[in-house]
């Protein structure tokens, strides 16, 4: 009898523990107008919107810098919840045949299957329909962000002049190069130098004997270009350090320079691609684009304050 009065004691410890534990994890953290958002769906968001390398650090790494930005990653879910009212007032709302569009746009960019799909999505902790309800989401803020903001947003000639006048290099950009490049940290000591020297010329005898930039990239570069081959992207010829543009003069697309010094360290570019200096028209656009990007930015920022404002909001964290 003993026996199972202290079973049933256990039992029920462990049962209240348990409902604890749940009323915890579900406890209210913030009020918006007649919705609330609970810890786990802030705990959910913070979980998903990471950056990737707070997701590949350790579990009680992550977890605090998570715990030191909850209040930033509330802020943000506030917003997207007024945006979403602010959508379903306007009477917006986003169709199957949309959600499914959107879909089959994500599998063709990234070239999925339906199975490669699937499992990335089970690899960040979605479902399939926790998903479709997300980007179902994301659908009805561009919508209402489109129709409040982008819509009524114009730049006139007389906005991208200004623009250009302000930015002349934009005009005085010239010629632009494709590069990847295999990067050394400066040492510490400039008696180190030497080090890192014979660390780069090993790794140019290895390309002069016919290794492949991107693997040697990957394997040595110490930058964050290193993950993508050592790729820079396409970059003009104002924007690079004059050791840049002094190595790529000389150099033909498919060459690869002898390593050089910068402020930031030693250096061995690909060059890839040169690109011509854009056309009066190309640079216009470009403008343009710039102008209607500030501007937005500009306007959203207002905007959101705006829905603040009008709004009940109570952070409860």
């Amino acid at each position: 009898m003993l026996r199972i009065k202290s079973m049933l004691i256990v039992f029920f410890v462990v049962l209240a523990s348990s409902s604890q534990a749940s009323i915890l994890l579900d406890r209210v953290v913030a009020v918006v107008n007649q919705e609330v958002i609970t810890w786990s769906e802030l705990y959910r968001s913070m979980e998903s919107d990471a950056a990737p390398q707070v997701k590949e650090m350790k579990e009680n790494e992550r977890r605090q810098i998570l715990k030191d930005n909850e209040l930033s990653f509330l802020e943000t879910l506030i917003n997207v919840k007024l945006q979403l009212q602010e959508a379903r007032n306007a009477g917006i709302s986003v169709t199957d045949e949309e959600i499914k569009e959107g879909i089959d746009n994500i599998k063709k960019k990234y070239s999925m299957t339906e199975s490669a799909f699937l499992d990335s999505l089970s690899k960040e902790g979605y479902t399939f329909d926790e998903y479709k309800k997300r980007l179902r989401e994301q659908i009805m803020i561009s919508k209402v962000v489109n129709l409040q903001i982008r819509s009524k947003i114009v730049a006139s000639d007389a906005d991208i002049k200004k623009f250009l006048d302000e930015n002349k290099e934009l005009s005085q950009s010239g010629a632009a190069y494709r590069l990847r490049q295999i990067f050394f940290k400066a040492p510490k000591n400039d008696a180190d130098r030497n080090m890192v020297e014979e660390k780069a010329a090993a790794v140019l005898k290895k390309l002069k004997e016919g290794a492949n930039f991107n693997d040697l990239a990957k394997q040595y570069s110490e930058d964050a270009s290193a993950s993508s081959g050592g790729d820079l992207g396409l970059v003009r010829k104002n924007q690079i350090a004059k050791e840049f543009i002094d190595a790529v003069s000389t150099m033909k697309p498919g060459e690869v320079s002898s390593p050089f010094w910068t402020a930031g360290g030693l250096h061995i570019i690909q060059l890839n691609e040169i690109i011509g200096p854009k056309s009066g028209d190309e640079i216009k656009e470009e403008a343009r684009t710039a102008v209607i990007s500030k501007t937005f930015t500009e306007r959203y920022a207002v905007w959101i304050k705006g829905l603040r404002e009008k709004s009940y909001i109570e952070i409860r964290l």
